[in-house]
């Protein structure tokens, strides 16, 4: 039952990578960027969040309305005044821009609350449920967490699949140059894209402040990077293979944690990456795009 419980909280932890790979995926199968300050967006919901319920009290559904409210109009924010402008400009130049957004976010969050640590209170409480007689326990933050990222990925599966806005996201994916003409705004899609993606960050910040609550202003860049790792593994651009992909890196984190070492962890979890990218570079759900010259 010890592995279980290991795999259990693997997938709990799968679950978070996966929320926020999905935000990376999304942004980059539709505007076809890398959006690295996606992991300081989640730090900016683990604040806001922080604030709503321990300085302010409220409970927890305004709480979390709130903070996705937030985070949505900060990613907006973020994609109008520093994405927008650079359209048509170089990969490399977007690139540039999105780490030094991600500096701003982070110093930001230093001058504004400091670089003491703030402790979360979970929003589940400590409570764990006990399986088979009490051999194996998961507690409620880890039941929450993969709850809600399969519900997270259920509906978006639909939104993509059965609603105008989720078919105008596919046709841009797909080219955008055609999508416009054809009568799609190509600048509302991409803005839409980012709202969900951010919003998607809030509850990422929510659930992974209820498992470590200690919040900071790095807080986001490790889960950050791992969930890029996360939506590499699966295929970029999938959001099957982001979903996929974060739980298997969860797994693969906590089971190497526990069975070999807690600093080979990390480790581990991106040479199992370079692997798989040698066997196949675009992912386990990534199809090869061709290039027309």
């Amino acid at each position: 039952m010890v592995f279980f419980s290991y795999l259990i909280s693997g997938i709990g932890l799968g679950s978070v990578y996966a929320i926020i790979a999905l935000g990376y995926t999304m942004v980059y199968g539709i505007a076809k960027m890398l959006n690295f300050a996606h992991g300081d967006v989640i730090m900016v919901g683990a604040y806001v969040a922080f604030f709503m319920l321990s300085r302010f009290g409220l409970p927890v559904i305004p709480s979390v309305l709130i903070t996705i409210l937030a985070t949505t109009l900060l990613g907006v924010t973020i994609e109008r005044l520093a994405y927008k402008p650079l359209r048509n400009a170089s990969k490399l130049s977007v690139l540039i821009t999105a780490i030094g957004v991600s500096y701003f976010l982070q110093n930001g969050a230093q001058l504004l609350w400091t670089s003491s640590p703030k402790i979360f209170t979970s929003i589940v409480g400590n409570g764990s449920l006990s399986l088979f007689g009490g051999s194996l326990t998961v507690d409620y933050a880890t039941l929450l967490t993969i709850l809600v990222c399969i519900i997270v990925m259920v509906a978006l599966t639909l939104f993509i699949n059965h609603t105008s806005t989720g078919r105008a996201m596919r046709a841009c994916s797909e080219d955008q140059g055609a999508a416009q003409l054809m009568g799609i705004d190509v600048n509302k899609t991409i803005s839409i894209t980012f709202a969900i993606g951010s919003g998607l960050a809030a509850l990422a910040s929510v659930l992974l402040c209820s498992k470590y609550p200690s919040i900071s202003p790095t807080l986001g860049s490790m889960p950050g990077i791992k969930a890029f790792t996360a939506a590499v593994f699966g295929g970029i651009g999938s959001i099957p293979g982001a979903f996929i992909g974060g739980l298997i890196l969860g797994i693969i984190e906590n089971l190497s944690k526990a069975y070999i070492s807690t600093q080979l962890s990390d480790a581990i979890v991106f040479a199992v990456l370079i692997i798989i990218l040698l066997i196949k570079p675009t992912g386990l759900l990534g199809k090869p795009m061709s290039e027309k010259v």
